[in-house]
């Protein structure tokens, strides 16, 4: 009786150290509770007839749901997976309703780069996400996040606004044939260097060269913030530029 107890005993311990080892192991969020990482699970690519498709169902769909929402539904009936189209979800609630889909995806490590299409923008219909870091998604076309006030006090900066008076930081085009560089950050973390196209006061206007900033992580993937790098001049006029297709415009 006291073997057969005391084999129990050491059961019930056995089961609540694998319990605490596999939760020590599950990422977490901001507020502590576990989450599931993304991955390429959540991958999907979408069919050529996918838009026009999810357009016949929704554009005259009664509401609620939003059009958005009703697009999203979408995503299942024509083959995408159910980590796609939660993804997407996810996505939809962090960003207050913009509707992205995951299309390619670069495991790092301790961050990852997820590359996302928008099919509802009428412009900049690609974007990156940096993930399963804190928090779970970081969205590298955030301007606000950006470091402006250290390139704006950049003497490289003040001389090109002599030349470019409206010039200011647009988002990136990522157009998923580049991924962004990394480099060792400081005590063991990570940072990602992005560049972004400068212009001069509209989409339309003079392109007066690029701002490289990195991203900055720590060796737990909590997201730190910005730091401005410095400009990279605009080709010059008549130049030979390569193809959009070669990601030159990626640093």
């Amino acid at each position: 009786m006291r073997r057969a107890l005391q084999l129990a005993v050491i059961a019930a311990l056995l089961s609540s150290a694998i319990a605490q080892n596999q939760a020590s192991k599950t990422p977490t969020g901001q507020d502590g509770t576990a989450r599931n990482k993304i991955g390429t699970s959540a991958l999907w690519q979408m069919p050529s007839t996918f838009l026009a498709t999810a357009h016949k169902a929704c554009d005259n769909a009664p509401q609620p749901p939003s059009f958005a929402e009703c697009f999203i539904a979408q995503m299942a009936k024509a083959g995408a997976p159910g980590a796609a189209v939660a993804f997407t979800k996810m996505l939809y609630r962090q960003n207050r309703g913009d509707v992205g889909i995951m299309s390619g995806f670069n495991p790092v490590g301790l961050v990852d780069v997820a590359w996302i299409v928008y099919p509802l923008r009428a412009n900049t219909n690609n974007g990156l996400l940096l993930v399963n870091g804190s928090p779970a998604i970081v969205n590298a076309e955030d301007l606000k996040l950006l470091d402006q006030k250290g390139m704006e006090q950049s003497f490289q900066f003040q001389d090109l606004q002599n030349q470019f008076p409206k010039v200011g930081v647009w988002p990136g085009d990522r157009d998923g044939t580049t991924w962004p560089n990394t480099q060792p950050g400081p005590n063991n973390g990570l940072q990602f260097i992005l560049g972004y196209p400068l212009i001069n006061g509209c989409h339309a206007c003079a392109h007066a060269g690029t701002a490289l900033f990195t991203w900055n992580f720590d060796a737990q993937g909590k997201f730190l913030g910005t730091t401005f790098m410095g400009l990279t001049p605009a080709p010059l006029p008549g130049a030979n530029t390569p193809p959009a297709s070669s990601g030159s415009s990626q640093p």
